[in-house]
């Protein structure tokens, strides 16, 4: 009997254990908890899309959403000087500052914007029609040929807004070296602008290399001024990353602009833009 006791024992011992081991395991593989990083509920997920959506700041969720040190702010267009061509030698630049520039006003009619500053490369009609500015900021500044080179030297500017510095023009029997000059231009962006006004080659042009000029706008009419060909040579000695033609024609008329001559401009890295059209200085 003792016997029949001792294995019911046995047998009620062997099944309590059975019973413990298939309560503490289920399948082997662990559920994830809904507070678990990363877990969230639909309505959560729904409440913090709709926060982006309203442009409500979320809460940070760890490093790939934190901005790197020291990242540099990125440059928008708005923060790049535009400059309208006109036709002929004439231009307006808009800085980043919202400071108008004029140079060689005569052709186009974008003349509306108030100016802060006009350049002017020679006493030439055609480059000199600063009446056409009516519209001029209090204290707008004139810089004619006759500021630009005193006593046969080049002068230069600084503005808050544009560094500029005259440099030689002329060098043809149209165009005396002491009454012309064209302009180097930098902008607050780093970025230059050079215009050559009305000239054939000159001294200074192979120097120019060294400023690494970012856009340059060569005379090539033949006529009154260097050629196609000599103006490719002087854009070669000048090595700006955009070479671009400009008053190429003898006209008077109309946009004042030859778009056949400009196409056989051989100069490397060549550009065209034509009257009408915004270049970003970038």
């Amino acid at each position: 009997m003792k016997r029949i006791w001792i294995w019911a024992a046995v047998l009620l011992l062997l099944a309590g254990c059975a019973a413990g081991g298939d309560a503490g395991s289920s399948s082997g593989v662990l559920a994830p908890s809904s507070s678990a990083p990363g877990a969230q509920s639909p309505t959560l997920r729904e409440e913090s899309e709709q926060a982006m959506e309203n442009g409500q700041p979320g809460e940070p969720r760890g490093p790939e959403t934190a901005p790197p040190e020291n990242a540099e702010p990125e440059i928008s267009g708005e923060e790049a000087p535009v400059l309208l061509y006109m036709g002929q030698a004439s231009m307006r630049v808009v800085t980043p500052e919202g400071k108008v520039i004029y140079i060689d006003p005569y052709a186009g009619d974008a003349y509306d914007l108030p100016a802060d500053l006009i350049l002017v490369t020679h006493g030439h009609f055609d480059h000199c029609a600063v009446e056409k500015v009516e519209n001029r900021a209090p204290d707008c500044r004139i810089i004619t040929h006759k500021e630009a080179v005193v006593d046969g030297v080049h002068q230069s500017l600084s503005l808050p807004y544009v560094t500029g510095e005259a440099v030689e023009a002329g060098y043809n029997p149209w165009h005396d070296v002491n009454r012309c000059a064209g302009y180097v231009l930098t902008f607050t962006n780093g970025k230059s602008v050079y215009v050559t006004g009305d000239t054939s080659t000159t001294e200074q042009m192979p120097l120019l290399a060294e400023k690494e000029i970012d856009y340059a706008f060569f005379c090539c009419d033949g006529m009154f001024n260097m050629g196609l060909e000599e103006a490719a040579r002087c854009a070669e000695m000048v090595r700006a990353k955009h070479n671009i033609p400009y008053h190429n024609s003898t006209s008077n008329t109309g946009e004042m602009f030859d778009r056949e001559l400009a196409e056989q401009f051989g100069a490397p890295d060549r550009l065209i833009v034509f009257p009408g059209e915004e270049l970003l200085v970038e």
